[in-house]
């Protein structure tokens, strides 16, 4: 599976006035290459998956750290996005050849096989350097944590926002006293928020965009609004699916009626979408790291959490988190110039929280230089309210789940497919993916196991 959206982001880099880093190598936004002809004393290599913005700033907290640590080399490589950043990572791990420090996407550490693949973190060593257990949301931590053992060190979360022109919802009565979009709680609210709305929209706009044609943000959103329901997937002990076909065919329901109601047009699928937002749509249903993109346009616009249209908050969200891969010999000077150089990132996350992500670490967020960003410090509320894929190997960013539901959302929002026919085939697949054995535990990539 490759990058979703991947004329998406080169589609909002472009507009952003940014470039995207090249696929493999050293990173081409930053100085990792510089670090090599240093006198330092201990050398950390450091593969991510960060281009466009979120590259910027990384060479930027990269730079810094450079600069206040002078005796260690941080060799930074940024490699291709999504499926194939992975299964290199994952060959590197099992053949002996893995850097000091990666990144990862949370929702995939419970599949890249903790223990053989990703070695756990010595939190009395980050602790030296400064990060605490208590430092961090509490769910988040917990989605961190393996076997009783730390695996990832969460450096953000990232959530699927709705973005609002200002401008425009002001034209239409739907803005607060406080300058912010009139709160919704109920999924009549919401409809009626997007029927006045349309009345104040330009002509040839539609009212929101939905990515209604991708099957990454379609099931993202889908995870949202079951999440808001309460609904859950399988059982503690991950031997029985749980999932409620009920509580998802009103998700899908409410999804589908975007599009029957006039309020989403499938002729602005994919990025459409933004396009539409910058030049004049109410509103667009996006992850956070569009941001820069919206903000760098000069737009009068707002940022939530997608509205709890069945009561209870919850936005999808997903976490760049650090691991390390797993190093046969691991230690000395090079992993703990790995745990250094993770804490220091994750403490002065201000830089990345530009790109629009959330800091992971708490105490990031009460600053006042936090507390200053719009509009993140409009939904930095959904820190408390992730609704997240389930705690399961073949989950996480573009992984199995996403890759065999998503379709089937995007079936039942596109009219394909009936809301019930739709949840009935997302339960028989989370029933047959359940029964499937992870291929990390038993063989290795490079032994002819494919990566999750």
């Amino acid at each position: 599976m490759g990058r979703p959206g991947l004329n998406r982001r080169h589609l909002l880099a472009a507009a952003g006035g940014l470039t995207v880093a090249g696929s493999f190598g050293f990173a081409a936004l930053g100085t990792g290459a510089d670090a090599l002809a240093s006198d330092a004393g201990t050398r950390v290599r450091y593969w991510n998956l960060f281009s466009g913005g979120d590259g910027y700033n990384m060479i930027a907290m990269l730079d810094a750290f450079r600069k206040d640590n002078p005796g260690i080399d941080v060799k930074d490589s940024t490699l291709q996005w999504g499926s194939p950043f992975y299964t290199k990572l994952a060959m590197a791990a099992a053949g002996n050849r893995a850097p000091d420090l990666g990144v990862m996407h949370l929702g995939r550490v419970t599949g890249f096989s903790p223990g053989r693949l990703l070695d756990p973190w010595d939190v009395g060593l980050l602790a030296e350097y400064g990060v605490r257990e208590e430092d961090f949301n509490p769910e988040l931590w917990k989605r961190a944590v393996i076997d009783g053992k730390l695996y990832a060190l969460p450096l953000d979360i990232h959530v699927q926002l709705c973005f609002y022109r200002k401008d425009v919802l002001g034209k239409a009565g739907l803005l607060g006293a406080d300058g912010r979009m009139v709160p919704v709680t109920s999924v009549d609210e919401w409809f009626d928020v997007l029927k006045e709305a349309k009345k104040a929209t330009g002509k040839g706009l539609q009212t929101i965009g939905l990515w209604v044609n991708d099957q990454n943000f379609q099931w993202w959103f889908f995870v949202a609004f079951y999440t808001q329901l309460g609904g859950t997937w399988f059982d503690d002990a991950r031997t029985e699916v749980t999932f409620d076909t009920d509580k998802a065919v009103q998700v899908l329901e409410f999804l589908r009626r975007h599009i029957t109601d006039g309020y989403a047009d499938p002729g602005f699928g994919g990025g459409a979408g933004a396009e539409q937002f910058v030049n004049g749509a109410p509103f667009v249903w996006e992850g956070n790291w569009s941001v820069p993109v919206f903000s760098g346009a000069e737009l009068d616009y707002g940022a939530t959490p997608l509205p709890p249209v069945f009561g209870k908050p919850a936005t999808h969200a997903e976490s760049h988190s650090f691991v390390l891969p797993h190093q046969s010999d691991r230690g000395g000077a090079a992993n703990e110039g790995a745990h250094r150089l993770a804490a220091y990132v994750v403490q002065h996350a201000r830089q990345w929280a530009g790109g629009g992500h959330i800091p992971a670490h708490t105490p990031t967020l009460s600053t006042a230089a936090y507390r200053e960003l719009e509009p993140q410090n409009e939904y930095v509320t959904a820190m408390d309210h992730q609704a997240t894929e389930p705690k399961v190997w073949f989950a996480g960013s573009t992984g199995i789940l996403a890759q065999r539901v998503g379709p089937l959302v995007v079936s039942s929002t596109m009219g394909s497919a009936k809301p019930e026919t739709a949840a009935r085939r997302m339960r028989s697949t989370l029933t047959g993916l359940l029964a499937t054995k992870n291929p990390m535990d038993g063989r290795t990539a490079a032994e002819g196991g494919a990566p999750a």
